[in-house]
């Protein structure tokens, strides 16, 4: 019995390999358009391809979709009351309606070889391709006879020959296609296990799926499962078709061009948060053109009107930026629990310099695990070449070797004798020690930060010195003063 429901959307991946991008943005569409609707989103995996089948790939899957909040009502890990929810548990049930389909006429056993099905192939050119229907000819008596007999064999759907079959899409608006060109697509394959296109009729039509909504390249094959429908006596869905995610030269989104496995995302340090407001941008625009928004408020503006039909393209580089404007949005506190519970903190990293370390990177992040390189000098004392004590411009030594060891010992008593280790204490006199000493801020402040970052570049200096602590500045001091004597 199906369940009543306004709206019921389902994501059904395949356990072939690692979670891919673009079927998580086909399930947010599904969970958004669910959500906005009142209705129940499903999971169902598609396991019947037994030769593609990767152990580990469904709980992948359903790990991806738990890190991005996309919460189902019905799956392989909840039940629900029209599961089974995996196919390669549901096989009386495709074996009972393709009994129902032959007794009808609507399809048919073959029991072509795979070398006679290549060397048609091979044969084969023009508009219309694929199965001739030699055993479309077959009586039924030596049909059944035959199949009795142990022959390997096949179940074709028996496409009608002539006239056109028409659906609506609610994207693209009506589309047909003449029957000649559809062909009679195996149902059931020869290890007794159904092919997509008969399970993904009997399990949308008994798991009472309302609204199909999938990738543009099953627009071809709706057609076929449209002939389905009707020969099963059943209502179709109403069809949504997304168009594909594209790489920035509109080939097909592929992990040889750009990463395509979302879990990869999260070990980067991508936020989730920053995965579905990614994802919801690519082919969804908000009402108000806001390019920042949260899942939940990408599921209450969630319109088809705003759905496009233009592929959308992949651009990583946008991704990484608006990955940082979700860090920057989080509370320094916030950041640091999400560092340490993605492992991005290294091991043996002082806790008390952490809160400070994060403070100080966090406008630099676009990646969480940018964090390790960005707060290595917070964590501990770098090697660094004695040269970069020297500020240059353009690679030409502004200072001298002597000028610059005086200075950081100047430096060094000037900081030891402070009272107050805040950095506007300290910045303030610096800025008056190089008045005294002759020195342009900016050149004074280079050694110091060598000296203290062990870096050319670094977080705020004075900042970062007030996190380090008067004790460790001074110790890196020490050693700077010790490097400078080797300068020539």
């Amino acid at each position: 019995m199906q369940p009543s429901s306004p709206v019921r959307t389902r994501i059904a991946p395949s356990p072939t390999g690692e979670p891919h991008i673009g079927n998580m943005y086909v399930a947010l569409v599904n969970w958004a358009f669910a959500r906005r609707s009142g209705g129940q989103f499903l999971v169902r995996i598609e396991d019947t391809d037994r030769a593609r089948f990767v152990a580990g790939a469904e709980a992948m899957v359903l790990e991806a979709m738990r890190w991005l909040g996309l919460d189902y009502d019905e799956g392989p890990d909840k039940g629900g009351p029209v599961g089974p929810y995996r196919q390669s548990e549901r096989l009386e049930v495709y074996r009972e309606h393709i009994e129902r389909l032959m007794a009808g006429g609507h399809a048919y056993r073959c029991f072509c070889t795979a070398e006679r099905l290549k060397e048609l192939r091979q044969k084969q050119g023009g508009e219309v391709t694929g199965y001739d229907r030699l055993c479309r000819a077959l009586g039924a008596d030596e049909s059944a006879r035959r199949a009795a007999g142990g022959e390997p064999h096949t179940v074709r759907l028996a496409v009608p020959q002539e006239g056109k079959t028409r659906f609506e899409d609610g994207l693209r608006g009506p589309i047909e296609i003449e029957n000649r060109l559809v062909d009679d697509q195996v149902l059931l394959k020869s290890d007794g296990y159904p092919t997509y296109h008969l399970a993904v009729v009997v399990d949308d039509h008994l798991m009472g799926i309302t609204h199909v909504i999938r990738a543009e390249e099953w627009i071809v094959s709706t057609p076929k499962h449209i002939l389905l429908y009707e020969a099963l006596g059943w209502t179709p869905p109403k069809f949504y078709h997304l168009s594909l995610i594209r790489n920035p030269d509109r080939s097909k989104l592929s992990k040889r061009r750009n990463p395509t496995n979302v879990l990869w995302y999260r070990e980067e340090g991508f936020l989730p948060e920053a995965v579905t407001n990614y994802l919801g941008m690519l082919g969804h625009s908000m009402p108000d053109g806001r390019e920042t928004f949260t899942l939940e408020e990408f599921r209450r503006e969630f319109s088809w009107a705003r759905v496009g039909t233009t592929a959308p393209v992949f651009d990583l580089e946008k991704f990484e930026w608006l990955n940082g404007v979700w860090i920057r949005r989080l509370g320094a506190e916030e950041l640091a629990a999400r560092l340490k519970a993605g492992g991005f903190v290294p091991a043996g990293f002082p806790e008390a310099r952490l809160a400070g370390a994060v403070r100080l990177t966090q406008e630099r992040m676009r990646r969480l695990k940018e964090f390790a390189d960005l707060s290595a000098f917070f964590a501990a004392r770098l090697p660094y070449e004695a040269a970069l004590l020297v500020p240059d411009k353009k690679g030409k030594p502004l200072k001298t070797a002597a000028e610059v060891r005086a200075v950081l010992e100047h430096l060094k008593i000037m900081l030891a004798g402070l009272s107050d280790w805040r950095a506007i204490a300290m910045e303030e006199a610096g800025r008056k020690l190089a008045e005294e000493l002759g020195w342009k801020p900016g050149d004074l402040f280079t050694p110091l930060r060598v000296a203290v970052t062990c870096r050319r570049v670094s977080t705020p200096l004075f900042e970062t010195m007030e996190v380090l602590g008067r004790q460790e500045c001074l110790v890196r001091l020490d050693e700077a003063i010790e490097k400078a004597k080797t300068l020539a």
